[in-house]
């Protein structure tokens, strides 16, 4: 049980290419939103909402906007940079079978959000748990998920009719795949490498890369 459950963080894949665009069982869906619904969050506001997005013209305006994004960042970079980033896919928006797109509404259980007063964030690190419960819950049941962050809130806002107040945090493709990849896109790549454990683990201070062990 330990193991199976270890295998499934390291399964896990930011999906990009893979979408068969099959549908997903209801029951299955309900298993996923009830995972990322479960997760820990400040006060217990659950100040996250799941829009689930299906239409194709509403996903077909999305892509295009995230298009547009994608050459604005494609423009500030040159060389070696801009060739590598040419060929890596940004998103699986029209292949996957649905966008869920997860929302944080900074008001759910305010005004005394209990334990927020200090941190100002925590509401959205909140959203963050349910997306990466929604994540792995997928993974354990077969299917794929791609993060797309190339986008601009007001856009994805105006696009679902999100009230003001209530941030868009993230679009996320799911469906069924084809498989999910050994190696990150990113890393397959050479966008980047990922850094070991012995990097970001420090004792009782922190300790600045290059200034003696961590």
């Amino acid at each position: 049980m330990i193991e199976e459950f270890y295998e499934v963080l390291r399964r896990r894949r930011d999906v990009r290419g893979e979408f068969t665009g099959e549908p997903i069982d209801d029951a299955v869906l309900t298993r996923v939103l009830e995972a990322a619904h479960a997760a820990p969050s400040v006060g217990l506001s659950q100040p996250w909402d799941f829009v689930l997005v299906r239409d194709p013209a509403t996903r077909e305006a999305f892509a295009r906007h995230v298009h547009d994004e994608r050459d604005v960042f494609a423009a500030e970079l040159a060389g070696e940079r801009a060739d590598t980033f040419s060929r890596i896919k940004i998103e699986g928006i029209r292949e996957s079978t649905l966008g869920i797109v997860v929302t944080y509404d900074a008001e759910r259980g305010a005004p005394a959000v209990l334990g927020r007063h200090a941190i100002a964030d925590a509401g959205l690190y909140s959203v963050c748990l349910a997306i990466q419960n929604l994540w792995l819950a997928a993974t354990a049941e077969g299917l794929g998920v791609g993060w797309v962050s190339f986008y601009r809130e007001p856009f994805l806002a105006d696009l679902l009719g999100i009230p003001g107040g209530v941030r868009p945090v993230a679009w996320l493709c799911v469906g069924p795949v084809t498989a999910l990849a050994e190696v990150p896109d990113l890393e397959r790549h050479g966008w980047r490498t990922r850094a070991p454990l012995t990097n970001a683990v420090h004792h009782e201070r922190f300790t600045p890369r290059g200034e003696g062990p961590a």
